[in-house]
């Protein structure tokens, strides 16, 4: 079994020294989905009374990666250089599916930014259109792939 990077040989929790890594060019794509009925979709496509649910999200996404270093504790402030966020209504689906990809050269990779950017880009389009559908589940947010450093790539099962 592989050690956890951020705990030291007595348990105790500690930021990975990234120090003596190389910088290489990293990118990490996350998705998520926010699934609704098809009266509160059309709500998140068109536009509701709070106005461009999708654009807002999309906004709160980036500056959420742009944070993340602010909100989990053990990750290091990283010079992003890209971030960009999709949201794509899916009515077969039945909800918003929504795609970060987040990129950087330097000595650790953005997996926390773009998982950080979905999560915070789903939560944002629940508080939006709450008002018409309480009932909305955020679920699938994961890392789809993840490119650079000493792992190489990884790519999720479909």
């Amino acid at each position: 079994m592989t050690p956890l990077s951020h705990f030291d040989a007595k348990g105790q929790a500690h930021m990975v020294d990234v120090g003596g890594k190389s910088v290489t060019d990293r990118v990490a794509v996350a998705e998520g989905w926010v699934l609704m009925t098809p009266a509160t979709l059309a709500l998140a496509a068109g536009g509701a009374a709070k106005g461009d649910v999708l654009g807002t999200a999309r906004l709160a996404g980036i500056m959420a990666a742009k944070r993340t270093a602010d909100l989990i504790p053990l990750c290091h402030p990283l010079p992003l250089s890209k971030v960009a966020i999709e949201l794509i209504p899916d009515a077969a689906r039945g909800g918003v599916r929504i795609e970060a990809t987040v990129a950087t050269s330097g000595r650790t990779g953005v997996e926390m930014e773009a998982l950080t950017a979905v999560s915070v880009a789903a939560l944002t389009v629940y508080d939006m259109l709450k008002a018409a559908e309480k009932s909305m589940r955020i679920e699938g947010i994961r890392l789809l792939r993840k490119e650079g450093g000493k792992s190489g790539t990884f790519e999720a099962a479909p």
